[in-house]
């Protein structure tokens, strides 16, 4: 990845279920199965910055996503260096899919989106993905 500015998304997959609380966001049932978390890095450093915070284990708490991380395992990255920012289009295109579901409010307080974090049984199709987006997008192994 290149200090680049851009928009990801992180795949995460959780093992058990437990109860955690989000800051001040609430609390949040996870259970064993895949997270989907987008968001937008335009700030110093772009995408390999925050993906590789986010990816730490070593960080202060500042976003919803810090906490869950806490709980959860990486699985990859998917990111774009596209000067546009994503986030909220590839936000909808997750509410869209068969078998993704948003977790409501989660990681969006400063936009209109449902949510920016995601619930699925299965690890999503990046190519399905990479193409109703129409974006380049790579891949990063955690």
């Amino acid at each position: 990845m290149k200090p680049v500015s851009g928009t990801y998304t992180l795949i995460l997959q959780s093992l058990s279920s437990k109860e955690i609380q989000i800051g001040r966001w609430g609390h949040l049932h996870i259970k064993p199965m895949y997270y989907i978390y987008v968001g937008s890095a335009f700030g110093p450093g772009g995408v390999r910055a925050r993906v590789n915070r986010h990816f730490s284990n070593k960080k202060s708490k500042h976003w919803h996503i810090d906490y869950l991380l806490e709980y959860v395992n990486p699985v990859c990255a998917w990111y774009s260096y596209e000067s546009e920012k994503l986030e909220h289009k590839w936000a909808a295109i997750f509410t869209a899919m068969e078998g993704v579901i948003p977790v409501k409010g989660f990681g969006c307080s400063d936009c209109s989106c449902a949510a920016h974090l995601f619930e699925t049984s299965s690890v999503p199709d990046y190519k399905k993905f990479a193409d109703i987006s129409g974006a380049d997008i790579r891949i990063f192994k955690a």
